[in-house]
């Protein structure tokens, strides 16, 4: 699906198709506009965009084969960003990671997303509710936006998150978890790398805009970027790394459980193997074919040898519990 947003002074108008060439026959450009490429998987399709807005014929195949994370910094046809934004939604014990690209340009933006990132969906709600001059801020200023929410809906994904840590806080604390505890808090923690990634790409951003020959972000945008998004980053970052330590913290408290629960079966088995030891040694000893052995020959010998043999085991059963090893 493409969604084509074309900005003019204090109104927005609002396309949706999924015809390629339709999309491009609407943009006018002596206005500032936002085309999203959305599960838009047509590889002839997105070369003609490409083409379309004269950008490099390879970032064709940076956008299907997903090679850059982060900011190229090889080719300066326009501002590219390779991005991996972290959701709250899991599948396979994982959080899911929404990966794209956004293509900046003097006057245009375009968002290539491989599902639909609903922050940006809601952004455009927002955006439409809300008397926005792009033409007088220009288009950087929605790259500006996109991150914004894309910082603020971290802060959901985070709590999300520590509600989840929450739950398996509990299991690990009272010892009712097993290795599927253990693996999924790892898996957890894992698929949240992606939330550092994103953080570097920003500030890696910030930096580079900071550049006297960036051309892609006007001053009043990069202002923006400096006292808001470098603040948000920052507490983003803190707040990451508190829920990769509690991440970190059950893990190994988990690990101690699952090597103690072991332990203790290996007691067991040990007590096991040295209540069955003597009454091994009984029987071999009475196995042996030796003629003379007197006590074969007494009626009361094999059910002396029983009670000899049940008292052991009952013996050291009683024993054992009574020193708590079972």
């Amino acid at each position: 699906m493409l969604i084509l947003l074309t900005f003019s002074q204090n109104h927005l108008e609002l396309f949706s198709c999924k015809d390629v060439d339709t999309v491009l026959k609407r943009i006018d450009s002596s206005h500032n506009i936002w085309l999203r490429c959305i599960n838009f998987r047509d590889r002839t399709g997105t070369a003609k965009i490409v083409n379309y807005f004269q950008l490099n014929p390879s970032r064709t195949d940076m956008i299907f084969n997903r090679s850059i994370i982060g900011i190229d910094e090889d080719i300066e046809d326009c501002l590219f960003d390779g991005y991996e934004i972290l959701t709250h939604q899991i599948k396979n014990q994982e959080f899911q990671v929404a990966r794209g690209s956004i293509v900046l340009g003097s006057n245009f933006i375009i968002t290539f997303e491989i599902i639909e990132i609903k922050v940006l969906t809601i952004l455009i709600n927002n955006i439409q509710r809300r008397i926005i001059d792009i033409q007088e801020w220009g288009v950087d200023y929605i790259l500006y936006l996109i991150f914004k929410d894309i910082l603020n809906n971290y802060h959901t994904v985070f709590d999300y998150i520590s509600r989840q840590l929450d739950d398996l806080e509990d299991e690990v604390l009272a010892s009712s978890g097993d290795e599927t505890t253990y693996h999924k808090i790892a898996a957890m923690r894992q698929s949240t790398r992606s939330g550092r990634r994103n953080f570097q790409n920003i500030k890696s951003l910030v930096a580079r805009m900071n550049y006297e020959d960036f051309q892609w972000i006007s001053q009043p945008v990069k202002t923006l970027f400096n006292q808001e998004l470098v603040y948000k980053v920052d507490n983003l970052w803190q707040e990451y790394q508190a829920l990769r330590a509690w991440m970190s913290e059950l893990m190994e408290i988990q690990r101690d459980n699952i090597a103690s629960e072991t332990s203790e079966r290996i007691n067991r088995l040990t007590i096991l193997s040295s209540i069955f030891l003597p009454i091994t040694f009984i029987t071999g000893f009475y196995g042996m074919n030796f003629q003379h052995m007197p006590e074969l020959e007494q009626p009361w010998g094999y059910p002396a040898v029983i009670v000899v043999i049940l008292l052991i085991v009952f013996g050291s059963i009683a024993f054992a519990k009574q020193q708590r090893w079972l």
